[in-house]
């Protein structure tokens, strides 16, 4: 790929308004304004560590000041500080976003972010408020970045589609079920050394993402609720259609003949998805892939 095939894949995709690319933007932005604030604080002479948005974005441990904040459970995933923080963490979800946006829609992926964080911020706070080994730092301990959601992500789709392979550089051909196990035995193994905060919240992501894909297995949503909002978080921006084009409905269909198409739909659905993964997704037709994308999209 010469640098101009990637330079156009980029704007195109960052231009695409799906969930996925305006999840990236706006952790990207944050980042920008975050650091922008933190230089001009360094002009007063005010520590780059208690920058306007850290004060009042990250997520703190202590409850008593998390009562004084409680919009930080959410805002803090989306704040990160170094640079290396925010490139792995969007690399990652780059990498897992597009495939659940394959499979499951932007709705979803929206649902799996959020909640995923919220669960991660939980067991982090849970955890230094609860651990004796904690005791000396809780206090003043907070947690930011979005690595909890991204596992979630990451996990998520592995449990949906646990024999899906990936190319990676160095390691050539992996399951999607030992690249999110490789990952939670990380965080797991690395909650002894340093931060131990961000690990713990990362486990709690990863366990989010988990049962969110085994309940969905059992055809229960427990985020449906959450359409309306995720709908107006994909159009966003859009722009609005200068015609208006009408269509004639027939009449609608009845509960059966519904429930007929339903069953047909999710049958051939069914089939696509155990095809992918027995053979990757480049076996599929172009009629089978128009399939799963008009229905990612529905989603």
């Amino acid at each position: 790929m010469n640098n101009r095939s990637f330079i156009d894949d980029f704007m195109k995709f960052f231009f695409s308004r799906n969930m996925l690319s305006r999840l990236i933007l706006i952790n990207v932005v944050v980042f920008i304004l975050a650091n922008i604030s933190g230089l001009f604080l360094s002009l007063y002479n005010v520590p780059h560590t208690h920058t306007l948005f850290t004060d009042w974005f990250a997520v703190p441990a202590n409850t008593a000041i998390l009562i004084q904040k409680p919009w930080t459970i959410f805002t803090y995933m989306f704040l990160q500080e170094e640079f290396m923080h925010i490139f792995f963490n969007m690399i990652m979800l780059y990498f897992g976003g597009t495939l659940f946006m394959q499979f499951l829609g932007g709705k979803k992926l929206l649902s799996t972010y959020i909640f995923g964080g919220i669960t991660g911020a939980l067991f982090y706070i849970l955890a230094f408020n609860y651990f004796p080994v904690f005791s000396d730092v809780y206090k003043i301990s907070y947690a930011i970045g979005a690595s909890a959601s991204v596992l979630a992500i990451l996990v998520a789709i592995a449990v949906y589609m646990p024999e899906y392979t990936v190319h990676l550089v160095l390691f050539g051909k992996v399951k999607m079920k030992y690249i999110a196990l490789i990952f939670v035995l990380i965080d797991l193994l690395s909650i002894e050394k340093e931060n131990p905060g961000g690990h713990i919240a990362h486990l709690g992501g990863a366990l989010f993402g988990f049962m969110y894909i085994i309940l969905l297995k059992k055809n229960y949503n427990m985020f449906g609720f959450l359409n309306p909002i995720a709908s107006f978080f994909k159009n966003l921006f859009k722009p609005k259609p200068k015609l208006k084009v009408e269509y004639k409905k027939g009449r609608p269909l009845t509960d059966d003949e519904y429930t007929k198409v339903r069953a047909d739909k999710q049958k051939i659905m069914d089939g696509i998805l155990d095809k992918i993964s027995k053979r990757g997704y480049d076996s599929l037709t172009k009629e089978e892939k128009e399939f799963l994308f008009s229905a990612s999209n529905k989603k």
